[in-house]
């Protein structure tokens, strides 16, 4: 019988036991009576990204679980942000993630301006397109919240070029280092974008304003994950032979998705911050099902409670993304599809950053094997059916339930 698919990845869903949450985790400390109903008629376990031990990247992470090896397939974060903002870019393009942040007396203060709107960025990002002129052709657009992108047209050789984010509040912007003539030729026209830029964002009336409202002003662009065309050996959809479908809000992730062949969709409302409208893209999975045979589903809020050490902005995250998965259930035939639900990888409020600790994993819906697990939660998906496997076995675990996957051998 051949089902339907729709992966459900909460990023940085998880977490380690939290002292306040009486030794519980966000997760196994949230209400959501929906994944543990999934639980309770499922099968669960945990999954390594890449591999135990190797803290992932969201690029790398979700390469690795759509079945790409990260080692060989990535070449930098910047050129999938690219994609996931709607440009179509040449090979020999070099494209960057860029934040909008914070600076006084040349030290960082806030690396994500206060997390300003993705609307506020955009504004910022299209009057630096237009005001500022350097010695490269470029282009600079907003992304979701803080975040933008930049592309230097034709610069692709000079990819050895480092940053300038020292990843901390409290110190100076780093100088752009680099490996080679080609990349000291980019480098320096990142320290002239960098400056030009700050001049334009400091006179912006956006920043007047947010100055007078006592919020952070996103006066200082920091600038890394140079990136370049990926190496996609196969699209994901000619691979499995699938009509397959994301709905995804951040930039980097549409960006993925594009690159292995899905058709992307955001629904309105959809924000990747903590406003999003869950419900929506719940509604958009539901209607997408009836034309897709695989739908991803991403959901980001998740992962940044865990980077600003927010353990119940974290639950609340969670417990929206239960209601998400409510709506999705109670709106499809479960016997005719299958659900797997996991994070691209742990982000423990404790850490304020990415980890290697294992993700739970849950899988149900039609033929399922099930397991004695009651609920979804560390612990539980310690003692599941499906054990700790590596990430790049979820498809095709998904693939075979559904029907799509072939015999190898007599």
């Amino acid at each position: 019988m051949k089902r339907k698919g729709i992966l459900i990845i909460l990023d940085g869903l998880g977490d380690r036991p939290v002292k306040e949450l009486e030794g519980k985790t966000p997760l196994e400390y949230a209400k959501t009576p929906n994944m543990d109903k999934l639980a309770k008629i499922g099968i669960l376990g945990q999954q390594d990204p890449i591999a135990p031990g190797q803290p992932a990247g969201s690029d790398t992470a979700h390469l690795a679980i759509f079945g790409y090896d990260p080692y060989q397939t990535y070449r930098g974060r910047g050129f999938f942000e690219a994609l996931g903002v709607g440009l179509n870019l040449d090979e020999d393009d070099l494209a960057f993630r860029v934040n909008f942040a914070t600076i006084e007396d040349r030290t960082i203060i806030d690396r994500r301006a206060g997390r300003i709107s993705t609307e506020e960025a955009h504004e910022l990002a299209k009057a630096i397109q237009e005001n500022v002129k350097i010695s490269a052709d470029f282009i600079f657009v907003g992304a979701t919240g803080h975040r933008a992108v930049l592309v230097l047209k034709g610069m692709a050789k000079g990819y050895r070029v480092g940053e300038n984010d020292p990843h901390v509040e409290g110190k100076p912007p780093y100088k752009f280092e680099y490996e080679d003539e080609e990349s000291k030729k980019v480098a320096k026209i990142l320290e002239e974008f960098v400056e030009k830029s700050h001049k334009v964002l400091k006179e912006h009336p956006i920043n007047k304003k947010r100055k007078e409202e006592g919020k952070p002003v996103a006066n200082y662009l920091l600038i890394r994950g140079a990136g370049t065309y990926p190496n996609i050996p196969m699209k994901f959809t000619k691979q499995w032979k699938v009509k397959a479908a994301a709905v995804v809000a951040t930039a980097l992730v549409k960006g993925v998705a594009r690159a292995i062949g899905f058709d992307v969709y955001t629904p309105d409302g959809a924000t990747g911050e903590y406003n999003t409208d869950a419900i929506a893209k719940a509604k958009k999975v539901v209607e997408l099902l009836n034309d897709y045979d695989f739908i991803f589903l991403h959901f980001k809020p998740t992962d940044a409670a865990g980077h600003d050490n927010n353990p119940k902005r974290k639950i609340e995250m969670i417990e929206m993304a239960d209601k998400m998965i409510g709506y999705i259930i109670k709106n499809i035939n479960l016997e005719e599809t299958i659900i797997a639900i996991t994070g691209d990888h742990s982000t423990p409020c404790e850490v304020k950053n990415h980890s290697a600790d294992p993700v739970p994993l849950l899988i149900a819906g039609g033929g399922v094997r099930t397991d004695y697990t009651e609920s979804f939660g560390e612990r539980e998906c310690m003692r599941g059916g499906i054990g700790r496997v590596r990430g790049k076995y979820i498809v095709p675990m998904m693939m075979d339930l559904m029907g799509r996957t072939e015999k190898f051998g007599a």
